[in-house]
């Protein structure tokens, strides 16, 4: 496939618009699917081609392969968008978007056979990209051989052409973190998503179809040098500039976010002429303890809104200025990195407990498998066990900063020591 080379700025906002539309139009088929999508432990292949025809997966390609390449800003908008019918449908796009800067770091190669061929679905997924992957990587004279696993959490694997495991390698100063991109045909898919929320998601664990599998040197690479960008891409335009984790963990705010927004509509819709037991209120939307209950929600879903938009835009600038070849600060960078976790992780919270107060004050009825509510309280709940959100690790890691103290300094995709360049191999 032949890049385009124009690098003039585009304006891709009516093109955002576009895709938010088209999935706001199939979203009540969206939410009319998600009970089946829990029974089967994973979306429909015919629900992740009806987003595909939306332009869901495209938002993150990059534009030299036809992608649409859209701001963090604008992918934001078509998360929360998505995430308000369906958690699960929000999360499948969030991971197809948000892994595209892992491709993207690994070099021309890779990204070739990532975003080159026509595909249906998310492009890439990835698994287990911290120190306790149970993969393993040995160098070889003309690549890498890889064996372990499961690699567990595998979001989006079910879809991708590619799935990008972390594995453990060890050379003479130690172990170290290697990202090595796999071939949906070289794994298999374990049975083993049933867990209490995001049910949709299928985000199943792979293995190895073998023993051990042989990958060609260029699909294995350091991670610490795609953390720092010192491999050169092709890409022209400021996404693969600016920062990693003001890209996934923006995008993943908005997961929490359309949830919370999703319950209350859905909350206002049902609510509407119900009489509220143990009151003489014939319309629970008009009790007082229904106002105070909606904008404490408001003020919680508001509050998570504002400063995923903020660490959005703040993405976007620097990405711009990076392009321009004016680069952050490294110590405002990790600044700015510890921020955006911690306050994802705050976001989480807020929704989660906007849904909660919803679905307490939604009635019994609410409990039922048919009712979005009772899902979207699962659903928000579930963000904010994630790993990468341990609300306490962060705020000391943020504060230990505020207080002129080096965070701890782990490996892994949320690492805070991600600002000098990886040595060369």
């Amino acid at each position: 496939m032949t890049l385009a080379t124009d690098t003039t700025v585009r304006d891709t906002s009516a093109r955002a618009a576009t895709i938010v539309e088209k999935i706001r139009a199939i979203g009540p088929t969206l939410r009319e699917r998600a009970p089946e999508a829990e029974r089967a432990a994973r979306l429909s292949d015919e629900t992740i081609a009806d987003l595909d025809a939306t332009g869901a997966f495209g938002i993150a390609s990059p534009a030299e392969y036809g992608g649409d390449e859209l701001t963090v800003s604008q992918q934001l908008d078509i998360i929360i968008e998505a995430s308000k019918w369906d958690g699960s449908v929000g999360w499948v796009v969030w991971a197809g978007a948000s892994t595209d800067w892992i491709p993207a770091g690994m070099g021309p190669k890779v990204l070739e056979e990532v975003y080159g061929p026509d595909w249906v679905g998310p492009r890439v997924s990835g698994s287990s990209h911290f120190p306790a992957s149970r993969g393993r990587a040995k160098k070889t004279e003309d690549g890498w051989v890889i064996s372990g696993g499961p690699w567990t959490f595998a979001t989006a694997s079910l879809w991708s052409p590619f799935v990008n495991l972390g594995c453990i390698a060890e050379d003479e100063n130690g172990p170290y973190l290697v990202a090595v991109q796999v071939s949906r045909d070289d794994l298999k898919y374990l049975d083993d998503w049933h867990v209490a929320g995001m049910r949709g998601t299928g985000s199943v664990s792979v293995a190895l179809q073998a023993d051990e599998l042989f990958v060609p040197e260029y699909r294995g690479v350091d991670f610490r040098q795609i953390t720092a960008g010192s491999i050169e891409s092709g890409l022209a335009g400021p996404l693969w500039k600016t920062s990693s984790l003001g890209w996934s963990f923006s995008l993943m705010g908005g997961m929490s976010i359309g949830i919370a927004q999703g319950a209350l509509e859905r909350f206002l819709e049902r609510s509407a002429g119900r009489p509220l037991r143990g009151t003489t209120y014939k319309n629970q939307l008009e009790a007082p303890l229904t106002h105070l209950m909606l904008a404490e929600v408001h003020s919680k879903i508001q509050s998570a809104t504002l400063m995923m938009r903020a660490n959005a835009e703040e993405t976007d600038r620097l990405g711009e200025l990076a392009a321009a070849g004016i680069p952050a600060d490294p110590q405002y960078m990790q600044l700015f990195s510890a921020r955006i976790l911690l306050e994802t992780a705050y976001a989480a919270k807020w929704c989660a407990e906007a849904v909660e107060l919803l679905q307490r004050n939604s009635g019994s009825t609410a409990i039922m498998d048919f009712e979005p509510i009772q899902r979207s309280w699962r659903d928000a709940r579930i963000i904010t066990l994630h790993g990468a959100l341990n609300l306490e690790a962060l705020s000391e890691n943020y504060g230990r900063l505020m207080a002129g103290i080096q965070p701890h300094l782990v490996a892994g995709i949320t690492t805070l020591d991600r600002f000098a360049l990886a040595p060369v191999k």
